[in-house]
């Protein structure tokens, strides 16, 4: 599960908000009941739309994003914030002659169970241990070589940065680690905008920003997910 501790209070918030609705309208407090049944729901509904998407959502986007790419099966793949997976797999399975790296600082906060053994669990039973790789490491340093990578990926990892600097440093890595004519595929539902501007800053081309739609809200369209794409000339 994405970031457990939001998904759980948003449940638990619609529950109670629920639960006090019928309190206020057992004693007679019906505006006051009316405004906490729909605090209630729409807290619910959130959560609904947040598990759907870090349960079902986000993989099938990443499969219609991935399957557009046309991977001919020798390229080389960087997922920044791999946690268990994902990304990193999916990429993975569609490259038989190259190889895919994922990296990570392996947090628990931002994914339940996220470590080294669940990924490379995950790898095993996926059939595609055999061209992962993992690598424990800030994305805003990268332990990569320049233009060593065909393709980098990363999904909703680099708004974890705190700081504007930081998010800027990693995307910049994530350029530098690009060979000539590859690609940059960055799923986030904040700073987008400020990624695609470091970007340009860069030098890369077909910079693109584009909103990938209610199956990859979390809680809601105010937690849209969008797409940032780009190529290295």
């Amino acid at each position: 599960m994405d970031a457990p501790a939001v998904l759980a209070g948003l449940a638990l918030g619609g529950v109670a908000e629920l639960g006090l609705a019928v309190v206020c309208f057992a004693v007679g407090w019906t505006i006051l009941g009316v405004i906490l049944l729909a605090g209630g729901l729409i807290l619910l509904a959130g959560a609904a739309f947040f598990a759907h998407t870090t349960l079902r959502g986000k993989f099938r986007v990443w499969d219609a994003e991935l399957d557009a790419l046309g991977l001919t099966g020798g390229e080389h793949v960087l997922d920044l914030g791999c946690g268990r997976g994902l990304v990193l797999l999916k990429a993975a399975a569609r490259v038989p002659q190259g190889k895919a790296t994922g990296l990570d600082l392996w947090s628990t906060k931002d994914q339940s169970g996220n470590s080294q053994d669940a990924t490379l669990a995950n790898a095993r039973a996926e059939g595609v241990a055999g061209r992962v790789e993992l690598a424990t490491g800030d994305m805003r340093s990268l332990p990569f070589d320049d233009a060593a990578f065909d393709l980098v990926v990363s999904s909703l990892a680099v708004h974890n940065i705190p700081d504007a600097d930081g998010r800027a440093r990693a995307i910049t890595e994530a350029f530098r680690v690009l060979k000539p004519g590859g690609v940059l595929r960055i799923a986030d539902f904040r700073h987008a905008e400020a990624y695609a501007a470091v970007l340009r800053e860069l030098g890369a081309a077909d910079v693109q920003v584009r909103d990938l739609g209610w199956r990859f809200w979390y809680g809601g369209p105010q937690g849209r997910t969008s797409m940032l794409t780009a190529r290295r000339p």
